[in-house]
């Protein structure tokens, strides 16, 4: 099974980190990835640039209207993720629970969705073009349009 762990940052969290020294944080966070990349379970994550930089596409209007950031309230953010491979909810809760986030700080912890969440679709033809974008994609190739 894959997780997301989705890290949400509060007011509260911003202010606190101020006070941090910002190599601890890339120490504790290098060594925290490490561990999952060591134990097998780190398929990807990345951090995100500040909301400044983003912009949202809202699509409740024709057009979608499109607002530059920062958008939205600071709990309505997040600053970076995780993908995991684990084999249950409650391994990728014992991940969750190891990372190195300080008071303010949330994770959001999401299973991805796969096919077999699909299978009453199977016959669909972007349930079956999927299966094969992502053959091609394992093979390092480009899918077959």
């Amino acid at each position: 099974m894959k997780y997301m762990l989705i890290m949400r940052t509060t007011a509260e969290a911003i202010e606190a980190s101020k006070d941090l020294d910002f190599e601890e944080i890339i120490n504790a966070m290098g060594a925290f990835n490490e561990s999952m990349i060591t134990a097998g379970v780190l398929i990807g994550g990345d951090g995100l640039s500040d909301a400044k930089e983003g912009f949202v596409v809202d699509f409740s209007a024709q057009p979608p209207a499109v607002t530059d950031g920062p958008y939205g309230e600071v709990h309505e953010l997040f600053n970076g993720f995780w993908i995991l491979q684990v084999s249950s909810k409650e391994e990728a809760l014992e991940w969750a629970l190891r990372a190195p986030l300080g008071a303010g700080t949330k994770l959001e912890v999401r299973r991805i969705t796969d096919e077999s969440d699909f299978a009453d679709y199977a016959d669909n033809e972007f349930i079956q073009k999927e299966k094969e974008w992502r053959a091609a994609e394992s093979e390092g190739t480009s899918p077959a349009l």
